[in-house]
């Protein structure tokens, strides 16, 4: 008679398996295989530092315009101006994307960002800020911006290739969260012992780093040939969106 108290036979773990609590080496590899490409690794490690940089400044700015005004309808303003320009011309953007180096794109946008930095913290530092500049270069701001977002989203697969595509969308997420974790960590400290001009000065040092990453690097950006008008472009775009959203 088979022994009840008999204990099961038990199978050895796979050979790749790791222990608990430890990752396996092909999966740290998986997880970050974007960053086997040299042009992400340049990208990753300048934009990491620009935006804790634009973090920083995002929650320098917002406390001045309070500072000064005391007004929470004019601290929405600063940000509506911010955000505004971004809404309106965001696709105006991507067709310059299409058509453009898209690496000398993002360089001109960044070193656009640089000069308007460096120009809040000149005011600040100097005490002559008012709350028009705020607005003006808030809204500055924002056209760049509104060429550097869709510039700087397709350049990744220039860099990447489309096989590692998803994987460098999911770091540059993490990226960007992890940077707004801390960019307004640091701004409250910068803030409180030197003020704000000094976050503003941060800021503009930041996208040095960038830079830098941008033009050290060795990438073909291919351009859409200009066989469409600007208009058939933005209107074909739209039609496309239109077309996946009825899918849906």
């Amino acid at each position: 008679m088979q022994n009840l108290f008999m204990s099961a036979p038990t199978s050895s773990p796979p050979p790749d398996s790791a222990e608990p609590g430890i990752a396996a080496p092909g999966r740290l590899r998986t997880t970050f295989r974007a960053l086997q490409h040299r042009n992400f690794q340049l990208f990753f490690g300048g934009q990491l530092i620009s935006l804790t940089g634009t973090w920083m400044q995002t929650i320098a700015q917002a406390w001045l315009v309070y500072h000064k005004t005391g007004s929470s309808l004019q601290l929405g303003k600063v940000g509506f101006f911010g955000q505004f320009p971004v809404f309106l011309l965001a696709p105006l953007g991507g067709m310059l994307a299409d058509r453009m180096d898209r690496r000398r794109l993002v360089v001109g946008t960044q070193v656009a960002s640089m000069v308007l930095a460096f120009v809040l913290a000149a005011l600040t530092l100097s005490h002559t800020v008012q709350v028009w500049h705020l607005f003006v270069l808030s809204a500055l701001l924002g056209v760049v911006n509104a060429i550097d977002i869709p510039a700087r989203q397709s350049f990744l697969s220039d860099m990447v290739g489309r096989e590692d595509l998803m994987n460098a969308i999911a770091l540059n997420s993490s990226m960007f969260n992890g940077a707004r974790i801390v960019g307004p960590a640091v701004a409250g400290l910068v803030v409180a012992r030197i003020g704000e001009g000094w976050c503003f000065f941060s800021n503009g040092v930041s996208y040095i780093a960038v830079i830098i990453g941008l033009l050290m690097m060795r990438v073909h950006c291919p351009r859409r040939s200009g066989e469409l008008s600007p208009f058939e472009s933005l209107r074909e775009g739209f039609q496309f969106v239109n077309r996946k959203d009825s899918n849906l």
